[in-house]
């Protein structure tokens, strides 16, 4: 059985998409972790958090949650007054009877390279690493680094086996692929032929790299330190060739944890709300993850409208309100009317949308959570978005 239709509960309607049952993930001992992804401003740092609470609340598992959000909205919600690079334990939530515990963390792209770099060299030559200017740079700001860091960390805490459940919240990229996407970059980075022409000198006795370079190519070697700039090219040779030992361990950890993402104790959720873009770009990933035999679960579907009458289309309320109008006294009904119309019209506009995704994908099984009335900013907050993803 495929993972959508492991995750699937009888809907009534044949034409109706299968109904993703969010417990049943969440409550399987099979299933070690769960990725929420899609685009920016989705929900999924919420999405995230609300798992994770029920997973610990109602089913009892070691769960922690892992997120990239740099706005802190999850320390936040739940309760903590900071969140870093080490899970701390979230109290003050109902696991009496479920024997239940929620950790959370923040990744830290730096602290984890740095932790990397520790685990995997000497202290003499991480000392050299981090004194380096381009690795001060890659660490904090190159595009990438935080997308695989959050791959570094997620293949961590699978290794570490202290955890029933690991959730995690996906880094808040351009594109949501990118999380996927670190790992063979880096692979490219680490074999290309500029990297290999950088270690070059390393490997050569300890040569000047620039006579080398020289030597080699002549004048390609001029117009590359025009370009670059001499002092960026040899703080970039400095940096590749300390780094040279642990180009295979990178390179190993990340197709170790794009394997473990492949396997069945991963649950891919996408998380979107009934826009064209976020419903675009929840398409494409869901293609991807196809493509690369990954686990789709399902798509959470968020803040979605729903009419309080729904059987009274727009139309119906439009004519009704243009009449008590007419009749006069009867304004505050009328303008009752007018905003049923308003939001019946909406969620016909959110189904549509929607449907782009249910024609593309039939199989994947879906859950609507309806728009809250405000934000999520405490337990209770995130209680609530559970039950509706769980209990539709």
């Amino acid at each position: 059985m495929d993972p959508p239709a492991r995750y699937a509960r009888l809907v009534p309607s044949e034409d109706a998409a299968p109904q993703l049952d969010v417990d049943q993930i969440l409550a399987d001992p099979g299933v070690r972790i769960v990725v929420c992804c899609g685009a920016g401003g989705v929900g999924k740092t919420t999405t995230a958090a609300a798992l994770a609470l029920r997973a610990a609340e109602q089913h009892g598992r070691r769960t922690v949650v892992l997120t990239i959000d740099p706005a802190r909205r999850l320390a936040q919600s739940l309760g903590l007054t900071e969140l870093d690079n080490t899970p701390r334990q979230v109290k003050g939530i109902d696991v009496e009877g479920s024997g239940g515990e929620l950790h959370a963390m923040m990744l830290d792209m730096k602290r984890t390279f740095d932790d990397v770099v520790l685990q995997h060299t000497d202290p003499t030559k991480a000392a050299e690493i981090f004194s380096n200017p381009f690795y001060q740079a890659m660490s904090s700001t190159f595009a990438g680094t935080q997308e695989y860091m959050a791959m570094e960390k997620l293949g961590q805490l699978h290794a570490r086996g202290e955890w029933d459940l690991i959730v995690v919240d996906t880094p808040p990229s351009r594109s949501a692929l990118d999380f996927l996407d670190a790992p063979a970059r880096l692979s490219r980075f680490l074999d290309g032929r500029m990297l290999r022409l950088l270690l070059a000198p390393a490997r050569s006795g300890g040569r000047s790299m620039f006579s080398l370079v020289t030597a080699s190519f002549g004048m390609f070697s001029k117009v590359v330190q025009k370009v670059l700039g001499a002092q960026l090219l040899t703080d970039l040779s400095g940096f590749v060739a300390a780094l040279d030992s642990m180009f295979g361990g990178f390179r190993q950890r990340a197709e170790q944890t794009y394997r473990v993402l492949q396997a069945r104790e991963t649950a891919f959720l996408l998380v979107a709300t009934p826009e064209p873009d976020a419903v675009r770009e929840a398409a494409y990933f869901a293609g991807r993850l196809r493509d690369e035999r990954m686990p789709l679960a399902g798509l959470v579907l968020n803040r979605v409208h729903r009419p309080a009458v729904p059987e009274l289309d727009a139309e119906q309320s439009r004519v009704a309100a243009e009449r008590l109008t007419e009749l006069g006294g009867h304004d505050a009904t009328a303008d009752v009317l007018r905003a049923h119309a308003t939001l019946a019209r909406q969620a016909v506009r959110e189904r549509q949308v929607a449907a782009r995704f249910t024609e593309a994908f039939p199989a994947v099984p879906a859950v609507s959570v309806t728009a809250q009335p405000a934000d999520v900013h405490d337990v209770d907050g995130l209680r609530t978005i559970g039950a509706a993803i769980s209990r539709p």
